[in-house]
């Protein structure tokens, strides 16, 4: 908790400082009553005493009371204003962690616990920041110095107030040795439940066309009866507290008026009116140490699911990112639109096997390199290690002339127009979509964008659409068919205008006409670029100006259409599997 603090800026520490120096005054006042309170005590029993001395403490009191409220109002504002920034400092320093980190950091974590991580274990962070400034802090100050305040008045009522501390710090401790490790256990199950419902929402499609509504109904109620019966067993436990905390509080009472008149009883005449403004004195001090630990009581509860939450934060916070930032963030070779690689093999972290083996290929500017092979063989894998999803594990991936690992990233991904195996729409208009591909030098201009969605043979359907090109996308694109997201996906890394294409059997969606109309618009406009593409069709790379087979992680065969299907079993394979041989010969 305290490595997570240290997040709080400078205006927040000086806030936090004058929420100190407003706190210590409202306890002196809230402390400073009781004087008061004793002094009319006396006076309304002492004969001869004046009316208006009585009504100047009564003022003095009323004045004390005014303060203490003005200073909790502000420290309030205070304290709501420091937790808020806090907390969206932290929210922001853990997404751009989050985006920071390589794939297979994230997936350690999952997507689900990421999402809690951000959101609910930062508001746990805000609520205790709030509370804390205004309970913790004031808590201990008013129980010691209401402490210092009685001590000298009674051996009596000094034990017995002793005797119901005892009471209420024991009652904390074995709750807090029975929840604590309950705490843990309630934010993983938070995560599953995100998880569950990230699940049947993304996959609600699949959910209703095989009718597993009551399916996932059942896993969802199980994750989120195990959730309730958690957080039910909490607040059963920290339910003992309040009613503790009061037959303490009342009982401490009883006695102090109890010992008191025993007390008042046995004492000279003389004493028995100052011994009952003492009493009324201690009665109130006594008041205020038991409401501080019923302060500290409301924190104990908060503070370990907090703790739990902060340890959770700075395990994200302190992942060591893997993929490096290089220092290159300039062109500093005379080739321009090549990829190479040299011997690359690479295998997943905590993987035993290598997905890919001793792999070697050059691309020249404005060539198209395909890549095909079975599922599992490594394309996409391969694909991933230009724009440093991961990193090779042997060998070099060169573009450029320049090893990936020593360009600045954002250098390198404005080199890249990557389109994804799982086309990605954003909660954006169409327009806005496509420019987000935009090459880091401003907006796309209108014309840019139109001409990218042309390319992308997504001018009929989407100048068919309400509002064309300012039509509000949904998130994930359920407001359109897997083709035309595939098309807005491709648009937005055509209006990029990168140096190198990368399409992971991006053209999957397409029917075979729209393929290949768009292929070939594509090779007008990128004739000067580089394209890298991984496909399952043989009709969609067969044009290729370099076919590379890969098999179980190795390059099994290497070059054009027809010189792979005269010596590569496995490529000739897998095209008779999608072609008849009079279209392969006419291919």
């Amino acid at each position: 908790m305290l490595k997570l603090l240290r997040n709080l800026g400078k205006k927040e520490i000086i806030l936090a400082i004058i929420s100190l120096i407003l706190i210590i005054a409202q306890v002196w006042l809230d402390l400073k009553m009781p004087d008061y309170m004793s002094e009319i005590t006396v006076l309304v029993q002492t004969e001869g005493s004046e009316m208006s001395e009585i009504i100047k403490n009564g003022a003095f009191m009323l004045s004390c009371a005014l303060g203490s409220l003005i200073s909790a109002v502000i420290v309030g504002f205070l304290a709501s204003n420091i937790s808020a920034t806090f907390s969206m400092t932290v929210r922001k320093k853990l997404f751009d962690k989050v985006g920071n980190l390589a794939m297979h950091e994230v997936k350690s974590f999952s997507t689900s616990s990421l999402i809690t991580r951000t959101t609910n274990d930062i508001t746990q962070i805000q609520m205790l920041v709030a509370m804390g400034m205004q309970l913790l802090i004031k808590a201990p100050i008013t129980a010691i110095w209401a402490i210092t305040k009685i001590l000298n008045k009674s051996w009596q009522w000094s034990a017995i107030t002793a005797v119901g501390i005892g009471v209420l710090l024991g009652v904390i401790a074995i709750l807090m040795v029975i929840v604590m490790p309950r705490f843990k256990k309630v934010q993983k199950l938070i995560d599953k439940v995100n998880g569950v419902t990230r699940e049947n929402l993304t996959g609600i499609r699949v959910v209703r066309a095989f009718n597993a509504e009551e399916y996932q109904e059942n896993k969802f109620e199980d994750v989120n009866e195990k959730l309730t019966n958690m957080q039910l067993f909490n607040q059963k436990a920290f339910s003992v507290l309040s009613p503790v905390m009061y037959l303490v509080m009342y009982f401490l009472t009883l006695a102090i008026y109890f010992v008191g008149a025993s007390l008042i009883k046995d004492a000279l005449m003389a004493d028995k009116i100052a011994l009952f403004g003492d009493m009324v004195v201690f009665s109130s001090y006594a008041m205020q140490i038991i409401i501080s630990f019923l302060m500290l009581a409301m924190i104990f509860m908060m503070l370990p699911r907090a703790e739990v939450s902060a340890e959770r934060i700075n395990e994200v916070l302190d992942t060591e990112i893997t993929i490096k930032d290089g220092k290159i963030d300039k062109d500093i070779s005379d080739e321009r639109g090549t990829v190479e690689f040299k011997n690359v093999s690479f295998k997943y972290p905590d993987a035993d096997e290598y997905m890919l083996k001793d792999i070697s290929f050059k691309a020249n500017k404005g060539e198209t390199v395909a890549f095909i092979g079975s599922t599992g063989s490594g394309k996409s894998t391969l694909i991933n290690l230009v724009p440093r999803f991961y990193d090779a594990t042997e060998g070099k991936v060169l573009i450029d002339g320049v090893d990936v690992k020593d360009y600045k990233q954002e250098f390198l991904h404005n080199k890249l127009g990557y389109v994804s195996q799982k086309a990605v729409i954003f909660n954006e208009t169409v327009k806005n979509n496509v420019a987000y591909g935009e090459n880091g030098k401003g907006e796309a201009t209108e014309e840019q964008i139109k001409k990218a969605i042309e390319v992308a043979q997504g001018k009929d359907f989407i100048e068919k659409m309400e509002n064309t090109y300012d039509t509000q996308m949904s998130q994930g694109g359920t407001n359109v068919s897997g083709g035309q997201k595939q098309r807005i996906s491709i648009a937005r890394a055509i209006a990029r205008n990168p140096e190198i294409y990368i399409f992971d059997d991006s053209f999957s969606a397409l029917d075979y006409k729209t393929d290949s109309i768009l292929r070939k618009e594509l090779k007008k406009y990128t004739e000067d670029a580089t394209t890298l593409i991984v496909a399952q069709r043989i009709g969609t790379i067969m044009n290729a100006n370099k076919i590379i087979v890969l098999d179980d992680g190795e390059i099994v065969g290497q070059g054009t259409h027809k010189e792979l299907l005269q010596n590569c079993e496995v490529y000739k394979q897998i095209a008779l599997s999608q072609l008849s041989k009079e279209e392969l010969d006419n291919g």
